[in-house]
């Protein structure tokens, strides 16, 4: 398996680079710096910074954040060859860091869209960069999981377009879970994180306050949710997996006794109302890298924590999602299956979730996260999305990837991203999108709302009940691979008095990455691309933001050299807004 290859290569030393010399722009263009840590494995991590000298004067910046890894093999093929080569830890010839890469971000600026550093790490190759925070506030640490790696880095920001390594978290640090996903930040700086996959070695684990339960290894089954503090140091590993066994459905391979469902992909936190929220993936290891026909292996369920003791987490419901009036040709499209993300209310006076499935294309809601006994029901299928877009195609969704979702500050409005059309639609595959659902009523209802998805009707025009969301605005994204646009971020900020950036409840436009997970058959055409959103909530795609070599709209991955040198094509995933502490109040 690709990521037990990885594992092993990683804890043996066996991949390492040396920074070397910006070549993009010349190295006497380029200032090289390095900040390391010390891991508890006893091997010394390293950030290199690269950054470009810019044009201007130095007023205050927005910065865009690209967690992304290496995806040229140098000699070797490119496209979608390389892409499939470069997949398999310790090809010949992959000897180029992962790295985050920092953007201007800031309207107006000449560099507006150019990559001003890209920070190396070390000594760690094919992490598979991963997921962040979903949102970045002013003196956070960011968060970045190498999902194959099983490595977490814990990134100091406060100075950007500067990087610093602030910890790490290794291996050897969480027994109990693998394939790190996604994480959440709290008041006080510290972060949940959902960590996909099953302990280290196959067998019973003990986490943090004693609990044992048994899995089946590196990247399978039961995933954890861990905290971390500011320095990568893990405050807790806390089970996902009930000690009594959960439903028959539940299929792992080999499979665990007792079975679960456990494997965290999203994870949200409301700190006023102590709860936590976590969104079941599938068995990360037999779904992607050991495609498995056994559709059980993807999950339909979502778990709700209480968080009143931070450091001790503790499981409250597990819910099974309900299946919509689809009827698919194989279980894994039904709308329940593969819950990857969810998005927690905000207001004090709500108390609402969502979640949604990249199987089943569709999005789920409760109105009460604190309800011993949350009722999840369908609210909203890509289906009407898709066929806003193009009326006259037969929009079948299942396996749309549906990916990051976001609910406004002010729960006014619900964002999600698609990656593509099902494979049984009659055209169109190309094509994914991003769109944006009016929510107010729906979550205005409160314990009161009506709105469910359960006839075909519904399905292609939206809910009938009126408290239902409505479809506000699609934008297509093309991409011509096999993946299309997967992640994202709402820009939190605003420019205040002064040139000092304030957070906004309001958002004006969002960045999305277009590219999946090498280990699977989902890749992505590897370009960033920023988006406008107007005060009517319209999407549309930010022609400004260029990429700096070739002129057109949103920034290419697939390059020839970046600050760092000559290293090729990359893969962008987690992208984040933030800027250098000094220049937010």
């Amino acid at each position: 398996m690709i990521v037990l290859i990885a594992l092993a290569a990683a804890a043996a030393g066996l991949v390492a680079f040396q920074p070397v010399a910006g070549a993009d722009a010349g190295a006497g263009d380029v200032v090289v710096s390095t900040s390391s840590v010390r891991g508890r494995d006893g091997t010394t991590y390293t950030v290199t910074n690269h950054i470009v000298r810019t044009n201007g004067p130095g007023h205050r910046k927005e910065w865009l954040l690209v967690w992304t890894g290496d995806a040229s093999v140098p000699g070797g093929p490119v496209g979608a060859a390389g892409h499939a080569a470069h997949g398999k830890a310790g090809a010949e010839g992959s000897a180029d860091p992962d790295f985050l890469a920092v953007i201007d971000a800031t309207r107006g600026s000449r560099d507006y869209g150019k990559v001003v550093n890209t920070a190396t790490i070390g000594p760690l190759l094919q992490n598979e960069p991963h997921h962040m925070q979903y949102v970045w506030h002013k003196g956070d640490k960011v968060y970045a999981g190498g999902l194959l790696s099983d490595t977490t880095y814990v990134f100091d920001v406060a100075q950007l377009p500067q990087v610093k390594l602030s910890g790490v978290v290794t291996a050897t640090d969480t027994p109990c879970g693998t394939a790190p996903d996604a994480f959440t930040t709290l008041k006080d700086g510290t972060a949940y994180g959902a960590y996909m996959g099953g302990p280290n070695v196959p067998g019973p684990c003990t986490y943090t306050h004693g609990e044992v339960r048994t899995g089946n290894g590196a990247a399978g089954t039961p995933g954890e949710v861990l905290r971390l503090d500011q320095s990568g140091r893990v405050r807790v590993e806390y089970p996902a997996a009930t000690e009594a066994a959960e439903p028959d459905t539940c299929h792992s391979i080999p499979q665990v006794d007792p079975p679960t469902c456990a494997n965290p992909h999203g994870i949200r936190v409301r700190e006023d109302l102590n709860r936590l929220v976590t969104s079941d993936f599938a068995e990360v290891r037999s779904l992607m890298l050991i495609p498995s026909a056994d559709f059980y292996i993807a999950r339909d369920t979502v778990r709700i924590y209480d968080i009143a003791h931070r450091d001790r987490p503790k499981l409250l419901s597990v819910s099974r999602l309900p299946d919509g009036p689809r009827k698919e040709p194989f279980l894994i499209e039904e709308e329940p299956r593969v819950v990857m993300e969810t998005a927690l209310t905000n207001e004090r006076h709500h108390r609402g979730g969502f979640v949604s499935t990249m199987g089943g294309a569709s999005i789920y809601y409760t109105p009460d996260i604190t309800d011993p006994k949350p009722t999840w029901r369908e609210v909203f299928d890509d289906t009407t999305a898709f066929t806003r877009l193009a009326p006259a195609l037969d929009n079948r969704v299942g396996m749309d990837g549906g990916s990051w979702l976001q609910t406004s500050a002010d729960d006014r409005y619900l964002y999600h991203v698609v990656m593509r059309r099902g494979d049984e639609s009659s055209g169109g595959k190309d094509t994914g999108m991003v769109y944006v659902l009016d929510i107010r009523k729906l979550v205005g209802a409160g314990k009161q709302t009506r709105c469910n998805i359960d006839t075909l009707e519904e399905v292609t025009r939206g809910g009938a009940e009126p408290d239902c969301p409505s479809l506000v605005s699609v934008l297509p994204v093309e991409d011509p691979t096999t993946g299309g646009p997967h992640w994202a971020a709402l820009d939190n900020f605003r420019q205040g008095p002064g040139g000092y950036y304030q957070e906004t409840r309001q958002p004006t436009r969002l960045v999305m990455a277009n590219y999946f997970v090498a280990a699977s058959p989902f890749d992505g055409d590897h370009r960033v691309c920023m988006v406008n959103i107007s005060p009517r909530q319209q999407l549309s795609i930010d022609r400004g933001f260029k990429d700096e070599h070739t002129g057109r709209p949103c920034v290419e991955f697939n390059r020839a050299a970046w600050p760092h040198g000559e290293t090729g094509d990359a893969r962008p995933h987690g992208v984040l807004f933030a800027v250098s502490d000094a220049d937010v109040r």
